[in-house]
């Protein structure tokens, strides 16, 4: 007569149906309860996988942050299109949420944390220092390279919650449009295409677009009506 197999109940890599299935096939006839009083008595157990907390910018804590004067805001965000040989076309869009003006539309076939603070510089350069930046939690505005640079200039950051887009509503509404009005409707046959294209879409949009809630007045000009109304007061 075969000597019965030994099972260990010592590997809590098992489950407590695995080692009870193996006795079974063993021979004796085993109850589920008793193995699962032995499991107890052992104190054995599968341990968990503890899930990674994923990374989360860090930011200022504004709530519904509605700025009141340009320069105060800038929204950031990424858009995704193909040329016409398949390839990723990624753009950074950057919009001031007060005047809706879009200083920025970077065009690349891919955009990094460094390309993200070389466009932050250059917009900088032009317009001055934004005092807050919002975006969401996506790699490129978490990366330590453009909290150094927030840090180093001045710059709050806002990052809005995780799936929650209509935080960054005024963005979104450019995104919407950018896509409807250029994206969808051109098939760019190249990289260099696609760049010069949209940045045609973006002075025209700075420039030709009236906006309702600037009484049909374009980003532009209502930037410019806005700083010639103020200027004795920031002068």
């Amino acid at each position: 007569m075969a000597e019965p197999a030994i099972v260990s109940l010592s590997d809590d890599r098992y489950t407590r149906r695995t080692p009870t299935s193996e006795l079974r096939r063993a021979g004796p006839r085993i109850n589920n309860k008793r193995i699962q009083r032995l499991w107890r008595e052992e104190g054995l157990r599968v341990p968990y996988k503890k899930r990674k907390k994923p990374y989360r910018g860090i930011g200022t804590a504004v709530g519904a942050m509605c700025p009141i004067r340009p320069n105060v805001l800038w929204a950031l965000d990424f858009q995704f299109d193909t040329s016409a040989d398949g390839r990723t076309l990624k753009l950074l869009n950057v919009v001031d949420e007060f005047t809706r003006e879009c200083p920025a539309i970077v065009v690349d076939r891919r955009i990094d944390a460094d390309r993200v603070v070389a466009t932050l510089r250059a917009t900088a350069a032009v317009r001055g220092f934004p005092a807050y930046l919002r975006f969401d939690n996506g790699p490129e505005f978490i990366a330590q390279a453009v909290a150094d640079w927030c840090r180093f200039n001045g710059v709050n950051t806002i990052f809005i919650d995780p799936g929650s887009p209509w935080q960054n509503a005024w963005i979104e509404s450019f995104n919407s449009r950018l896509r409807d009005e250029l994206l969808n409707g051109w098939h760019f046959d190249s990289l260099l295409e696609a760049q010069v294209l949209i940045e045609d879409w973006r002075i025209d949009y700075n420039t030709n677009r009236p906006h309702s809630a600037h009484g049909d007045l374009t980003p532009s000009e209502f930037a410019q009506a806005w700083t010639t109304r103020h200027q004795p007061a920031l002068a």
